[in-house]
């Protein structure tokens, strides 16, 4: 009897959930969070895992967002490599090599800037044209599968999902699917946001 009772309580909370999601009004409230989000810091943990080698690989590191244009992606740990973007420019550093490239000369390269600053943020769940969205929820998050609708997506990833902090509607952890079958999962912790960030963060030189 208690476990039946169980089980009844157990549905009546997830259907009260159920009724409580709304995709119009999840996509309005992420995007509102996006729109009100002048920067963003924060640390984050990536673990890759190798569908052939059946291995983790754990990184750590930092990154800085500024409305609209500039985001800094800064691996600390196992090993030294930053991805700066500023507005048309890209810098790419790794050890004592830099590589700085304009992304307006490079129409794969502007896009995948584009997709990462968006998703970074949220911002990528209304443009259809890169990708087709489904929207679930559970009681702490709401989260966002992401299917490619571009070629040259659909050839490095079979879906990118994104989990939503239900109460901020900010980005929490992002997870990378990859067409050979590996995959990534990116956890944002100690988030600042709207926090003033020294603009040499986005320098490129």
């Amino acid at each position: 009897m208690k476990k039946l009772l169980l089980f009844f309580m157990v549905l009546c909370i997830a259907n009260a959930n159920a009724q409580s999601f709304n995709e119009t009004t999840v996509r309005q409230q992420i995007e509102n969070a996006a729109a009100n989000m002048k920067t963003m810091q924060c640390d984050f943990v990536q673990t890759k895992t190798l569908r052939v080698l059946n291995d983790k690989m754990v990184s750590r590191g930092k990154m800085y967002y500024q409305q609209s244009d500039k985001l800094r992606w800064e691996y600390t740990s196992p090993y030294l490599y930053t991805f700066i973007l500023n507005g048309s420019k890209v810098l790419i550093s790794k050890g004592k090599r830099n590589d700085v490239i304009n992304v307006e000369q490079s129409k794969f390269f502007k896009e995948i800037a584009r997709i990462m600053m968006n998703s970074v943020v949220g911002k990528c769940l209304n443009d259809k044209k890169d990708f087709k969205v489904s929207l679930s929820a559970t009681p702490t998050e709401y989260i966002a599968t992401l299917f490619p609708q571009q070629r040259q997506m659909q050839q490095m990833f079979q879906k990118i999902i994104l989990h939503f902090n239900r109460q901020r509607a900010m980005v929490a952890k992002v997870e990378l699917v990859e067409k050979r079958g590996d995959h990534t999962v990116i956890e944002m912790k100690n988030v600042k946001v709207n926090s003033p960030i020294n603009a040499k963060v986005f320098t490129i030189n």
